[in-house]
């Protein structure tokens, strides 16, 4: 018996076929190529206690020209410089950078001094805060030697995020972050068009992994983001106790 298809089911038949054969081509669009537009500029790494070579060097001697006081605009920093760091001066305010930064990879190495006393919850309390807002804590957390909320211990985004682990150092060691931060982007009417991400690794160990931030690292239970510049200084805190940094290097990303 010979079986006669509706015109229907033929058209519908040819119209799958061409959907799957359209798919087929569209799944071996090229995604895997050889690339040679555009070379990747050459920069020597680091090698011991080195910056890279595109790096500006934000304190690796013995003065602190690259940064000024916060509070007093304009004039030096008021932190002590010895030997080949510097240390928080308490009483004397922040200090924050000449130049801005948006996009970047940031090296830093810091002490807290042991034996140290303080009222709760600031124990070798300082921090890093890009753009002067976003801050990487710092704090004496060794062993959880001084209990504190997991948010605001050492390595953590503060207040948002706890660090994956706990990679300090005692008290007296020098240890190391280094960061890549993305700054957020804003849209012309002030809205928020994509926020910050940290990326931390203290000591070698990766200990935030690509997070979002929520808006400016404040005490208050509650943040949310206010539009500003692209670019804005970096800050380094000063809490009450006497940290110490040396070796600071920063990217352009």
């Amino acid at each position: 018996m010979k079986t006669i298809f509706p015109i229907k089911f033929i058209m519908f038949s040819l119209a799958c076929l061409g959907s799957v054969n359209h798919s087929f081509a569209q799944a071996k669009e090229k995604n895997n190529f050889e690339e040679w537009s555009k070379k990747p500029v050459i920069v020597t790494p680091v090698v011991g206690n080195s910056a890279p070579s595109d790096a500006i060097i934000l304190f690796s001697s013995n003065d602190l020209n690259q940064w000024e006081s916060l509070q007093k605009k304009g004039t030096p920093a008021p932190w002590k410089v010895s030997g080949d760091g510097f240390t928080v001066e308490p009483g004397t305010g922040d200090i924050i950078t000449k130049q801005s930064f948006g996009d970047c990879q940031l090296h830093v190495e810091w002490n807290i001094p042991e034996n140290e006393v303080q009222n709760n919850l600031n124990f070798g309390n300082s921090g890093i805060y890009f753009m002067g807002l976003y801050e990487v804590q710092i704090y004496s957390s060794w062993n959880d030697e001084h209990k504190i909320y997991y948010n605001g211990q050492a390595g953590s985004i503060y207040k948002q995020h706890a660090p994956l682990v706990n990679a300090c150092l005692p008290a007296g060691t020098w240890q190391s972050y280094d960061i890549v931060f993305t700054a957020p982007r804003f849209k012309s009417d002030g809205t928020l068009a994509s926020p910050a991400f940290f990326t931390v690794f203290q000591n070698g160990v990766l200990i935030q992994n690509h997070v979002t931030v929520k808006g400016a690292t404040i005490h208050t239970d509650h943040t949310e983001y206010n539009a500003h510049a692209e670019m804005l200084p970096l800050l380094l805190q000063e809490h009450g106790s006497k940290v110490s940094y040396r070796n600071i290097w920063i990217r352009n990303l």
